[in-house]
Order: C-alpha cells, then sequence, then structure tokens
C-alpha cells in the first residue's frame, strides 16, 4: 500500500465531520481562489454545516472560490427537489458567500450528453484543475457514481445506475419509479487529477469497503482501490466493526 495515503481513524460523524472541514479550512485560507471538488449523499452533509458555521464565523470565504461537482442524474431539472443542484444549494451555497456563476454541476438536462461529459472535463481544466476534491465511498467501493468495472482511464461520462444504488436513492423520491436510471460523472481519471483528494467514511456498512482499500489491492472491480496510485490522498473513516 502507497506510504502517501494518510489514514485518520475518527469516533463519531461529528468529529469526521470537522477533521474534514479542518482539511477544507486550511484549503481556503492558503488559497482563497480555490477549486474545489465536491460531493453529495450523507457523509458530507456534516462537513458542510461545519463550513457554513466557519464562513459566518469570518474565518473563511467562498467568494473567489470555484466548485465542481461529482455528478448529477440526468433527466432531472435543476429545481427538482431529488436533483443535487438542490442539494449543494440545501446544504452549503444557500448559506455562504459563493457566487452562483462559480457553481458547476454536471448538466443532466443537456441536449447532447455525451457533448456535455466532454465540456465538463474541459472546464475544470480551463478553471485550472481540481485542488481539493472530497469524495465519499459506496459499500462496493464506487466513487462518483463510477461503479465496479469503470476503466481507471474514464473521464466524465454517462453511467447505468444499478439496481441497489437506485434502491439506495429512492428515500429522495416519492415513488422508485421517479428515480432516474442514469447519472452524468466524472470519470476515476477524472477525479485522480485532482491535486488533493479527501474520502469520507462513517458507519458500519462502510467500514467493510475501507477495509478492502486498506488491503492494497488495486483493481477496477473496486473503483476506489486506484486511489492507492494517488499521491495525496488523506482517508477520514470510523463507525463500529
Amino acid at each position: 500500500m502507497t506510504s502517501d495515503m494518510k489514514w485518520i481513524e475518527v469516533n463519531s460523524y461529528d468529529e469526521m465531520s470537522e477533521v474534514a472541514a479542518d482539511i477544507f479550512t486550511k484549503q481556503l485560507q492558503a488559497k482563497p481562489t480555490s477549486i474545489l471538488g465536491l460531493a453529495t449523499g450523507g457523509s458530507p452533509v456534516g462537513m458542510y454545516k461545519e463550513l457554513v458555521k466557519r464562513q459566518q464565523a469570518g474565518n473563511i470565504s467562498f467568494n473567489d472560490v470555484i466548485t465542481f461537482n461529482l455528478d448529477e442524474y440526468v433527466g432531472l431539472e435543476q429545481s427538482s427537489p431529488a436533483s443535487y443542484w438542490t442539494f449543494m444549494h440545501e446544504n452549503l451555497f444557500n448559506y455562504v458567500d459563493i457566487k452562483e456563476e462559480n457553481i458547476h454541476l454536471p448538466n443532466g438536462k443537456a441536449e447532447n450528453l455525451d457533448a456535455e461529459c466532454v465540456a465538463y472535463d474541459a472546464r475544470i481544466k480551463e478553471a485550472g484543475g481540481i485542488d481539493l476534491q472530497l469524495l465519499g465511498i459506496g459499500v462496493n467501493g464506487h466513487i462518483g457514481f463510477n461503479e465496479p468495472g469503470t476503466s481507471f482511464d474514464s473521464k466524465t461520462n454517462i453511467v447505468e445506475l444499478t439496481e441497489s444504488t437506485r434502491t439506495e436513492n429512492a428515500i429522495y423520491f416519492d415513488d422508485f419509479k421517479d428515480v432516474p436510471t442514469h447519472a452524468i460523472t466524472m470519470g476515476i481519471q477524472s477525479i485522480m487529477n485532482a491535486k488533493e483528494i479527501v474520502l469520507i467514511a462513517f458507519g458500519e456498512k462502510k467500514l467493510e469497503a475501507i477495509e478492502k482499500l486498506k488491503s492494497g489491492i488495486i483493481t477496477e472491480d473496486f473503483p476506489a482501490s486506484q486511489l492507492l496510485n494517488h499521491p495525496n490522498v488523506t482517508i477520514i473513516y470510523g463507525g463500529t466493526k
């Protein structure tokens, strides 16, 4: 296993959120014009709350920050309550001093989705590349919506969501049939291009994936294992075994 990967074990979800927020705070204080890669889901909610507190206390500013989110559902309007655009606004953007034009998520309603994928990677490159990328991890090792079997060379692409992923996300929809079947996601190579990566995971369900990552085996059957080849990754994890 690469010696570059930093492992931080925590005792609670709140501690995980604070430790992650500390890394983002240092990044924003050192470089107020940072390009941040952001994630959705249950894992980062606490960290976003912490960053809101710190911004409102005047410790950090998002005024010159540019953000790129990992993914978005295909076919959902931005204004949909279940869209990741809505999630990001409700959990972070509505409460900090970020400029709306500096917020980027893939456009799941684009007429030409393949062109949108290429354009998204181009926008990241044009901005100067991601300085700090936040990740969660799926039980099966997925990062972003890159499911097992995804090529490590993948750029931003359209993925068909597995039945298990759709079932997991059904809580955000009125009816299972409303859960989108596809998403647009940064690819594994797109994620690996970030200068620094922070992965957060807490809870019994996630620990199996973390243990697998610790084993040091790199395989496309476990997408997160490619992170072992990155020079600057911090894993913040915890939960009862």
